[in-house]
């Protein structure tokens, strides 16, 4: 009997569902849920303007821009690469449906039209997003724009490595060159005839005799699968899926087809301050000027101007140090593994341009400049090079110049000057240096991996270099964002220092009252 009373105490829940329901979507949202927060942070309206060049007036009324702008960073918020799943996440979720204004009975756009859409928006209208949310941030006292540090990451592309093609071979490059030529006022040169020849020759030093070669006959796995060549290389493959995307790897992981995005983030209190996306082919220091220039196109908007930057190795290059002391950035970018600050037995006289080998008779070999040469690589590079007379009766000549060579060569950068300028730089302070490289890794690194977990940055879901950049803005803006919501203002604590630590302050390089040393 006490059970049956239980049981009937217990509750069983049905659906009985209505035919007309008096219900409203605002009711359904809490007062303090995110997508409230979100609209009430970022007004969007700004777009309509920025997109009204894009219509023209006839045809079918197309997706309000802002829609479209709020579905993709939904997306980006929520790590949802797919154009179908966010779309299917959007019609499910109640407080998305707010946000994007569809209520419980319209039905979203088809995800096709979000890809188009994607494709129809020009670059300038994701970066004016991003500059958008970025300008929130500095009203908020989020930016000081003191330092930046740079850094970049491999992005998967949308192609795969068994798309992979062979480039042509030019058999008769003299034969090809002629047939450009005629009937054509444009004329190749000899310098383009001799840079295929050199690539031809690279093409047949590199891949003759390797499986998937045309030379090598084909061969197959167990499965009846042709074996692609071992080693890749965006010098003799290409991708016809996504031809901009190219072969790359790190360390210990396969190869694939890749894009690299780069950042520049503000170490005051981690927000980004440009974005963009590179190729995966060229190295970082090729892109250090185009992530460069869009911090401080985006900076100088809000009159701050970039005081100093912060990056790894990889950014070294004349050209990167030329640019920043061009437009007056003091760079911290420890010199590439190969420099070299001086040469172990010769002193460089910069009077005559020459090295000078010291003897102990008190003469010396002089190493006379022969000129700019280019290596295989392509560097520029100047050459100093001793005389025969000068070395033969050495008795160091064997360990110094080999033993078939019977005179001393060296090869310097014609970019020296700008590593030796940093080479003292970083020597000069090094505990500064290596405080600066320590902001670097914990200021940029912990954000490029938020990014690629959480930020939908692992892998593009469109094709091309374009496409790419607008995905790198859209996932750095979803970033800024997010930060911007969650934002508080520190409260400043007030440090008590003993006079013993003021003296020392005092009669030291090292400032202890600097944010550096106290963060």
């Amino acid at each position: 009997m006490i059970f049956l009373l239980y049981l009937l105490m217990q509750g069983r829940k049905h659906i009985q569902p209505k035919i007309i329901y008096q219900v409203n979507i605002n009711d359904l949202v809490p007062a303090d849920n995110f997508y409230r927060k979100l609209e009430q942070t970022l007004d969007l309206n700004f777009l309509y303007k920025e997109t009204l060049s894009y219509y023209g007036k006839e045809g079918q009324e197309s997706i309000d821009p802002l829609v479209f702008f709020k579905i993709c960073l939904v997306g980006y918020l929520n790590n949802i690469n797919s154009d179908r799943q966010l779309i299917a996440f959007c019609a499910n979720c109640l407080d998305v449906r707010w946000y994007l204004k569809y209520d419980l009975d319209e039905a979203l756009p088809w995800h096709s039209t979000i890809s188009r859409t994607r494709q129809l928006y020009g670059e300038d209208v994701f970066l004016s997003l991003f500059q958008k949310v970025l300008s929130l941030c500095i009203a908020k006292g989020m930016v000081r724009g003191k330092r930046q540090a740079i850094d970049s990451a491999y992005i998967k592309a949308n192609a795969s490595m068994d798309s992979l093609v062979e480039k042509e071979i030019i058999d008769d490059v003299e034969q090809y060159a002629n047939e450009l030529n005629e009937g054509s006022e444009y004329k190749v040169k000899a310098s383009i005839k001799k840079a295929v020849e050199r690539h031809h020759a690279w093409k047949e030093k590199e891949y003759k005799g390797m499986p998937g070669h045309v030379d090598h006959p084909k061969q197959v796995d167990e499965n009846g699968n042709i074996i692609r060549p071992k080693y890749l290389s965006n010098h003799t493959h290409y991708s016809p899926t996504d031809p901009d995307a190219k072969i790359s790897t790190k360390p210990g992981k396969a190869r694939q087809l890749n894009y690299a995005g780069q950042l520049a983030v503000d170490d005051a209190h981690h927000v980004i301050t440009a974005a963009c996306a590179s190729s995966a082919g060229n190295k970082d220091s090729q892109n250090l000027a185009d992530i460069l220039s869009q911090t401080i196109q985006n900076l100088s908007i809000h009159h701050i101007p970039v005081d100093q930057i912060t990056a790894d190795a990889g950014y070294s290059s004349g050209e990167a140090l030329a640019f920043c002391e061009a437009h007056h950035i003091d760079a911290y970018i420890p010199n590439f593994g190969q420099y070299k600050a001086e040469r172990e037995g010769f002193e460089y006289n910069p009077l005559r341009n020459q090295y000078e080998c010291k003897k102990k008779n008190g003469n010396f070999a002089v190493l006379a400049f022969k000129g700019i040469k280019t290596d295989s690589k392509g560097y520029q590079k100047k050459s100093y090079r001793s005389s025969e007379t000068d070395c033969k009766d050495c008795p160091l000549r064997i360990t110094c110049c080999g033993a078939a060579t019977k005179f001393k060569k060296i090869e310097d950068s014609i970019d020296k000057p700008y590593y030796d300028r940093m080479h003292q730089k970083l020597k000069a302070n090094p505990l500064y240096a290596k405080a600066i490289s320590k902001i670097r890794s914990r200021t940029v690194e912990p954000v490029l991996g938020t990014l690629i977990n959480f930020m939908n940055l692992k892998r593009l879901n469109t094709r091309g270099m374009i496409s790419a950049n607008k995905h790198v803005l859209m996932s750095a803006m979803a970033y800024n964002l997010k930060k911007l919501m969650k934002f508080s203002r520190p409260k400043i604590k007030y440090h008590t220092l003993s006079v013993d630590v003021l003296k020392l302050n005092q009669h030291t390089k090292l400032n202890f009252l600097n944010p550096l040393y106290l963060n």
